[in-house]
């Protein structure tokens, strides 16, 4: 018999994989806008792709989830997810490139929406919060990956056989570690999915989730290109690395600080640190300082996700897996909208004027996380 024990190393294994393999393809955008010499509003257009598939993805996911256990959608959108980063590695046109990266954001929807269910019914098993635990090995899986790609760009290495290796690695650990994933998750209570407006609490809570996708999903998407055209870095994936051992490091200890402040305070200290660093990132776009800004970024944004969905898992209204495939939209729409809105400002103006975006939804995170819980009172 499988212990807890066993489903939550075997569930760390698949977090800390996604973010590997999701770091190794955001690492090497800058070489893909290279690769087709796209501009910066080319690249935000391009970028569309992704957020667009996962939304095509989440009723899909979000039925089978609460139709079937969560580790069958978490296997099949996994490979899937790899896959397709295989693909997006040997791709030999923008055409082949562009259904590569459809299919790794369709992956990529059903393994967050998996993932996160699982870990809210694991967390029903503990006494105290791990849920951010599982956050903090995302992270670290994420820093390992930009590690490695950092490596493989500064010996010169190909993003295709970066990518293989890449591809290679992630399909041996999953496949020795699916079997001890947590099964007979299924709930069969609670509301299946509806489109139109959620109940205030889950409206709210999704709207905090919108925020910090924005914040996240931008910084992901534009802290190599920052570094490499604004302040002129030529190992320009050192931004993304500084800002990933930031998360990393916050979201091992993000259990704590939620039990020891509650998350309702969290949220506002993680925006206060998001909105600073932020600003430090466009007052002063030089070397030193670009990184303290992008750590002191990594600091706020870190809990952000983790707190949201344990906070969604709350809901009276919804099943955890349904809950979270609401919220999951909106996190979506925020990643559809950011990394290209950056684009199209950067092109027009700046990148450093750009970035006041995660500012402005830094402030309204504060709003709505308030917001939420007064719903969640209610």
């Amino acid at each position: 018999m499988i212990s807890t024990s066993q489903n939550r190393k075997a569930l760390s294994v698949f977090f800390f994989l996604t973010g590997f393999c999701f770091s190794s393809w955001a690492s090497r955008i800058p070489s893909i806008k290279s690769a087709y010499n796209m501009n910066e509003a080319e690249l935000g257009s391009f970028l569309f792709i992704l957020p667009i598939c996962s939304l095509i993805g989440l009723p899909i996911s979000g039925w089978l989830v609460s139709k079937y256990d969560s580790r069958y959608l978490l296997i099949s959108g996994f490979l899937i997810f790899i896959l397709s980063l295989f693909g997006i590695g040997y791709a030999p046109s923008f055409q082949f490139l562009t259904v590569a990266v459809c299919f790794f954001a369709f992956g990529l929807r059903a393994i967050n929406i998996s993932m996160n269910t699982q870990a809210i019914q694991l967390q029903k098993q503990y006494t105290k919060t791990i849920n951010g635990s599982f956050h903090g090995i995302w992270s670290l899986g994420g820093l390992f990956g930009i590690l490695f790609a950092t490596l493989m760009i500064s010996i010169n290495i190909s993003m295709k056989v970066h990518l293989i290796g890449v591809v290679l690695f992630a399909l041996c650990i999953s496949l020795f570690f699916a079997s001890y994933l947590l099964k007979n998750d299924r709930e069969t209570g609670g509301k299946k999915l509806r489109f139109g407006k959620p109940d205030n609490f889950i409206l709210y809570t999704g709207l905090v989730v919108f925020c910090a996708a924005v914040c996240e999903g931008g910084i992901y998407d534009w802290s190599s290109v920052y570094f490499k055209e604004v302040v002129q870095a030529e190992l320009f994936t050192l931004s993304y690395l500084v800002f990933m051992v930031s998360m990393t490091l916050s979201r091992f200890f993000t259990d704590r600080l939620v039990d020891h402040f509650g998350m309702k305070k969290m949220f506002l200290i993680s925006a206060s640190l998001v909105i600073f660093g932020v600003s430090i990132l466009i007052v002063f776009p030089f070397f030193y300082p670009a990184l303290i800004g992008f750590f002191i970024t990594g600091l706020g944004v870190a809990s952000i996700f983790p707190m949201s969905f344990l906070l969604a898992g709350k809901s009276k209204k919804y099943v955890p897996g349904m809950a979270i495939s609401i919220v999951g939209t909106y996190a979506t729409v925020g990643v559809l909208l950011a990394p290209p809105f950056v684009g199209y400002i950067a092109h027009l103006f700046n990148l450093n004027l750009a970035f006041l975006i995660f500012v402005a939804a830094a402030l309204l995170l504060i709003f709505f996380s308030r917001k939420a819980y007064q719903a969640m009172i209610i």
